[in-house]
């Protein structure tokens, strides 16, 4: 997301590292990465995707990028990350897409390859067969076209049954909560909500191989930035057993935006997450990792 106030960014990028996470369900955070690239393109990545093994990487700029790369790991460790390929994501038309038209935020990837892209901006969810292929815009309902224009449809995610879910980062019901929108490949409805709780916002969201929804949040404040990892249990159209894997002091991470839940090889579940630099020198790509409890 591109946030509205450059001085919040620059102290809060000043600030970084100032303070580490406070664990409220005891995760182990495994090592933060800086990401480097001499691409002009190269920055503003708002999602990710880990592969089951760790080494490859699907990610996305917000100006309509997306990315495959390596992971170079020892141990626990990322030592490197080498980029194997790029494409701009094409319009229903066959063109690049630029500008507002591609703030391009949350990133899902089916199990046969096929993604699902969602848009601030023009408030909207994208199917692509392929990389390099034309849009399939998916219909849009009415919810949408009242969404703000920098805080709509930050994070989405895919679940095992192939069922795309995606929330504004700031619009709310009339109680305050967190609509989830669901597309079950015929249309689109609001299956439940989640509960706003502070000043957290909701910009990423991943289903992990454990069946559960995880939402990543963040909290832009004057002196940085806070992020916390929530996630739920999910019985057809009821949310349960929500808890808070662990929010961040301000100044631990940057501004972390992208969520990947997936397994390692010792059987440990993991988060991997990015940050949104912003297109700003002051600020860094870094991808974070935790090891969650099961």
């Amino acid at each position: 997301m591109h946030t509205s106030s450059a001085i919040q960014l620059i102290v809060a990028v000043l600030l970084a590292g100032a303070a580490w996470a406070v664990d409220l369900k005891t995760p182990n955070h495994l090592g933060s990465f800086t990401w480097r690239h001499t691409a002009e393109w190269f920055g503003g990545i708002s999602a990710i995707h880990i592969s089951d093994d760790g080494r490859h990487l699907i990610g996305m700029t917000d100006r309509s990028t997306l990315i495959a790369a390596r992971i170079e790991r020892n141990d626990d460790e990322i030592t490197d990350i080498q980029i194997t390929e790029n494409w701009p994501l094409i319009s229903s038309r066959g063109r690049p897409l630029t500008g507002g038209v591609g703030d391009s935020e949350g990133l899902a990837i089916a199990p046969d390859g096929a993604l699902f892209v969602s848009f601030e901006g023009i408030h909207r969810v994208v199917y692509y067969p392929a990389p390099g292929n034309k849009a399939q815009v998916l219909p849009r309902p009415k919810a949408f076209d009242g969404f703000e224009v920098n805080g709509s449809l930050e994070a989405l995610a895919i679940d095992q049954r192939g069922h795309i879910f995606t929330m504004p980062e700031e619009n709310r019901t009339a109680t305050g909560d967190i609509p989830v929108y669901r597309w079950d490949g015929q249309a689109w409805s609001t299956p439940f909500v989640l509960s706003q709780r502070g000043d957290f916002l909701p910009v990423a969201a991943d289903f992990g191989p454990d069946g559960r929804l995880y939402v990543l949040e963040r909290d832009v404040g004057w002196i940085g930035f806070r992020s916390r990892l929530r996630r739920w249990e999910v019985d057809g159209d009821t949310p349960s057993a929500e808890e808070v894997l662990f929010q961040t002091g301000t100044g631990a991470h940057d501004n972390l935006e992208g969520l990947s839940v997936w397994r390692d090889d010792e059987g440990r579940l993991r988060a991997t997450m990015v940050s949104d630099d912003n297109f700003l020198a002051l600020q860094r790509t870094e991808l974070v990792e935790y090891v969650l409890p099961d």
